[in-house]
């Protein structure tokens, strides 16, 4: 069984991050979990206004929001018990990395497409 990552930030405009990330664990195999509160459906799928709302477990949360926004969002993911959290660049903050490790949270700071062997630019 493949793994479901959610990727917080998801968005319909395929020049962001949010949504190239999207695409690229579609290709590569996972379960993917669009989440933002603001967008119906990305890229055909149903989008979750937080990982609360996603009924079934989750294996990794890939951060696409502004840090302040990552630094509510890092209370879901350790509410959840997702096990996995990469904060992609652009998405850290000093405050946002003492939050998540504050809540037992260990993360990974680096390119989630790129650590799944995906070139961003080709999406």
């Amino acid at each position: 069984m493949s793994k479901t990552v959610a990727v917080i930030g998801a968005s319909s405009d395929r020049r962001k991050y949010g949504n190239k990330a999207l695409r690229a664990f579609e290709r590569r195999g996972y379960r993917v979990v669009p989440v933002n509160p603001n967008e119906d459906r990305v890229e055909g799928m149903r989008t979750y206004p937080t990982v609360l709302d996603y009924p079934e477990a989750i294996d990794i949360a890939s951060l696409y929001v502004p840090s302040d926004i990552g630094e509510r969002v890092v209370v879901d993911i350790a509410r959840k018990k997702i096990p996995e959290l990469w904060v992609n660049p652009g998405a850290e903050s000093p405050a946002l990395l003492a939050r998540a490790r504050a809540l037992g949270l260990q993360p990974i700071l680096a390119c989630s497409i790129l650590a799944i062997n995906e070139d961003p630019s080709a999406y």
